[in-house]
């Protein structure tokens, strides 16, 4: 069976863009991106929907979804950087998901791995 090697520098760039995006200089807290990056609740209630909306159904997000984080005191610009983070986040969970599947079929092994 032939052995591919896995392009590390991928994974390098991903952990850079995601320490950026959650730790970097930035109009939100570290927190709150933080935790609209993971998704996994505590957040108010109008950006819980749309930090979900983003995760779930990112085409049915309106203009209405981001009038109402704004309304809820977060400024355009954070409004902004945390749609990104919680984009990223989900990308993030679907990515880590997608090379654990790939880990655990190369080393089930069978015809169809590679």
């Amino acid at each position: 069976m032939e052995t591919r090697k896995v392009n590390t520098g991928y994974r390098q760039l991903y952990g850079d863009l995601i320490s950026r995006l959650l730790t970097g200089k930035g109009h939100s807290s570290q927190e709150l991106r933080q935790a609209v990056f993971e998704n996994n609740g505590g957040l108010p209630p109008a950006l819980s929907v749309l930090t979900d909306k983003i995760a779930q159904h990112a085409y049915k997000v309106t203009d209405s979804d981001v009038n109402a984080v704004e309304k809820a005191g977060i400024s355009e610009d954070q409004v902004f950087e945390l749609i990104v983070c919680a984009a990223a986040g989900e990308a993030s969970r679907q990515y880590e998901t997608g090379l654990a599947a790939l880990a655990a079929a190369v080393k089930e092994g069978g015809e169809h791995a590679s």
